[in-house]
């Protein structure tokens, strides 16, 4: 059975597993790394790649690296990701692994890991948005990861709710869904109240005004961009993943009512909102998912 290695590299920890076809990790490693403007980084993820290869007995066939950033055309690199960890921007990672390796955006390999192993498998058309510090996502078109021009699509949370809102995303959207959910922007949005998404909402459990009006306004514009985005793609599932999902019902329960306002429903089609099964290892367990594939495609042709 094919074995891939899945890395997800971020700004604070490097996250490796092994993955068999089957979907199964074999081994999971974490390594501490840091974003402080050199590239030191590197030797972190290489150390992760060498502990992996051993740990397979050097069975590994193919790796998979999930990052933030826009993918290159064929996948081989992050071409574009200014601002952060220097030296990743063009970088290509199969040279430095003597391994063959496929890179993606770290929001569509999670949408890869619900796709192959999750919440999404079995479907064929779907979209995966990440909530958490931002907002992002990825597409699923006809049972593949849809990626677009520049690799860039799936930016789902820069689309814009308020076009009279001078807050800009960082795509230059003004009044953005990720500006009226992100967890960066709660300071700002509750006019320094509070300083967390989590904060927001231990209030709102003790039924203050504020922050239940603060948290529903949110929802609401969220379910109204879902709305759209299933008057746009008309997926057949929704996922949503990251870590504001861990306020469970507290938001499941009013998207499901601003959702029955707004969605159009055909026939009495409606489209299932649901979490994402996988959570801090779905960027790892996406890419490697993907990887495997790619090796398949080749085989089948």
């Amino acid at each position: 059975m094919k074995v891939a290695i899945g890395i997800d590299l971020g700004g604070t920890n490097v996250k490796g597993i092994l993955l068999n076809e089957k979907g199964e990790v074999l081994h999971k490693h974490y390594i501490p790394t840091s974003d402080e403007g050199d590239e030191s980084w590197k030797e972190n993820v290489l150390e992760m790649v060498n502990h992996l290869k051993e740990k397979s007995q050097n069975q590994v066939e193919i790796i998979g690296l999930s990052a933030p950033g826009l993918a290159n055309t064929n996948n081989t690199c992050i071409a574009h990701l200014p601002n952060r960890l220097f030296g990743l921007e063009n970088f290509v990672w199969a040279d430095y692994f003597e391994t063959k390796t496929l890179v993606l955006n770290d929001a569509h390999a999670a949408l890869m890991a619900e796709a192959k192993f999750g919440a999404i498998k079995g479907y064929k058309n779907a979209i995966l948005i990440t909530l958490g510090t931002g907002v992002g996502g990825g597409i699923l078109i006809n049972g593949e990861l849809y990626q677009g021009l520049s690799q860039m699509a799936g930016h789902l949370g820069h689309v814009s709710i308020n076009t009279n809102d001078d807050d800009l995303s960082i795509l230059g959207i003004p009044g953005s869904l990720e500006y009226a959910l992100g967890n960066y922007s709660i300071e700002k949005r509750s006019m320094g109240k509070y300083k967390s998404t989590f904060d927001l909402l231990e209030a709102y459990k003790e039924n203050d005004p504020f922050a239940q009006w603060l948290w529903l306004d949110s929802i609401r514009k969220l379910s109204i961009s879902l709305a759209s985005f299933i008057n746009v793609f008309s997926p057949e599932i929704i996922i949503l993943s990251g870590g504001i999902t861990l306020a469970g019902n507290l938001l499941f329960q009013p998207i499901q009512t601003f959702i029955d306002l707004y969605e159009f429903r055909p026939q009495g089609k409606t489209t299932k909102i649901e979490k994402a099964h996988f959570d801090d290892l779905s960027g790892a367990i996406g890419a490697a998912a993907f990887a495997l594939g790619e090796i398949n495609k080749h085989i089948d042709a």
